[in-house]
């Protein structure tokens, strides 16, 4: 694979004419756009790009309909339109940091990677990432995204504030302190609140972590020993093509601790410690993967699995991904397991990872500890035919899809799987009365 930058992938825009609502710096897009991993492309070619929140309050009264756009990872139609998009790809700065009180305070659109590196150098850190460190804090943390541990949270789980444009084009903050549930309503938000042009997260101080691979688990050893592989390290992940009832590889992310000896063993219910650096998917360099073989390094550049500045993943690729309580782990991935000859085909890899509970609304860890089950598809027409069958699987288990992947899960499905769902729906009503921020996505999920 060509070292590419993520940056040439997913940033680069067309030169186009220039709209001043305000100071005349909000670019205007002349094409449309695609997303990430070019199975999407947006609905209109009207794009703007404020540089401040001043200009975001303009478009907003300017637009009867808009919806948000970060970096573009959603591989659905969650963030598309047929009338306006508004990027928030410049509204990458951080606001300020609050060493005493351990939280930093971003501009929306500000990517991980870029945060992490700027946590580092002051001496903090997050509690965690995801595997791909090149999305924005706003739109991970509007889809509840995650990355590994049974005692981590997802990334939402770190807000402890956060402010808005609302559709009348007003400004509004909501904070964990003071805000109670509407506060943990508005977290994972959808996009359907209003544009959000700060966050404010959790830090805490900077840390190591070693990352060490092992190779071919026998997949029979998650009946008995799921919970103890789990939780093996800070963050671990099972990556499998559900072939020969075998876990290819098991990535274990130890976090390092002064006075505290990290036990490795060269075996793990049958799995081999690897003995080079390795990528997800067998096929692929693990040039682009963050450094293995149990050497420490910091935070930022372990509990990714992908550097910042190479092409994530295999770059040209669909992804659904479906959260089950932690109790059913092992009966779903054996239900999972049995169809594995359904997409010998259409699969590159898939990922096992385990989420802690929260209070957050719409968060697909909602009151539940809980295991992702994540596919990463080739660009087949035949992946939209399987994932009826993964989720007739997963039903059973109170499934829950990620918001911004594919999934044909219905409306009623969903409803029935998030206690709060209608108290949602009421205050994104409250919120924006005329459905400024709907679009075809919202109007199936919300009405």
């Amino acid at each position: 694979m060509k070292k590419r930058t993520f940056l040439k992938l997913s940033t680069v825009f067309a030169t186009g004419a220039m709209f001043s609502p305000l100071s005349g710096c909000v670019m205007k897009e002349k094409e449309r756009l695609k997303n990430w991993a070019g199975n999407l492309t947006y609905s209109t070619a009207n794009v703007d790009y404020p540089t401040s929140v001043e200009e975001v309050q303009a478009l907003v009264k300017k637009y009867n309909k808009l919806k948000v756009l970060g970096t573009r990872h959603c591989f659905n139609t969650i963030a598309d339109s047929e009338d306006n998009l508004v990027s928030l790809k410049e509204l990458n700065k951080v606001v300020s940091l609050n060493a005493e009180a351990r939280t930093v305070t971003v501009e929306g659109g500000i990517r991980y990677g870029d945060l992490a590196e700027f946590l580092e150098a002051k001496g903090f850190a997050l509690h965690n990432l995801a595997s791909l460190p090149h999305i924005s804090v706003a739109g991970a943390c509007a889809t509840a995204t995650h990355g590994s541990g049974v005692n981590n949270g997802n990334l939402a789980a770190a807000v402890s504030g956060f402010e808005l444009v609302t559709a009348a084009g007003e400004i509004k903050t909501l904070s964990r302190d003071k805000d109670g549930e509407e506060f943990l309503a508005g977290v994972v938000g959808l996009g359907a609140l209003g544009v959000v042009t700060k966050v404010t997260l959790d830090i805490q101080p900077t840390f190591q972590v070693r990352q060490d691979v092992y190779e071919n688990l026998p997949f029979s050893a998650l009946k008995d020993h799921f919970d103890e592989i789990m939780s093996g390290g800070y963050s671990v992940s099972l990556f499998t093509d559900w072939q020969k009832d075998n876990v290819s590889e098991v990535w274990v992310k130890s976090r390092i601790e002064q006075g505290v000896k990290i036990d490795i063993k060269p075996e793990l219910y049958g799995a081999k410690l690897a003995t080079k650096n390795l990528h997800p998917i067998a096929d692929l360099a693990s040039e682009n993967c963050t450094e293995q073989m149990g050497k420490p390094g910091p935070w930022h550049e372990r509990l990714p699995h992908f550097r910042m500045n190479f092409t994530p993943s295999s770059g040209k690729e669909l992804q659904s991904e479906y959260f089950v309580p932690r109790e059913h782990a092992y009966k779903a991935l054996e239900a999972i397991n049995r169809l594995g000859n359904k997409w010998k085909e259409d699969l590159m890899i898939s990922e096992v990872r385990t989420i802690a509970a929260d209070n957050l609304w719409l968060s697909t860890a909602y009151q539940r500890p809980s295991v992702a089950i994540h596919f990463t598809w080739k660009q087949t027409d035949n992946v939209i035919k399987l994932l009826p069958l993964i989720e007739a699987e997963l039903v059973p288990f109170g499934v829950r899809p990620h918001w911004g992947k594919l999934y044909t899960i219905t409306t009623e499905q969903l409803k029935a799987v998030y206690p709060k769902f209608n108290d949602f729906v009421a205050l994104a009503k409250k919120y924006d009365p005329s459905g400024k921020f709907h679009n075809k996505f919202l109007d199936t999920l919300l009405g």
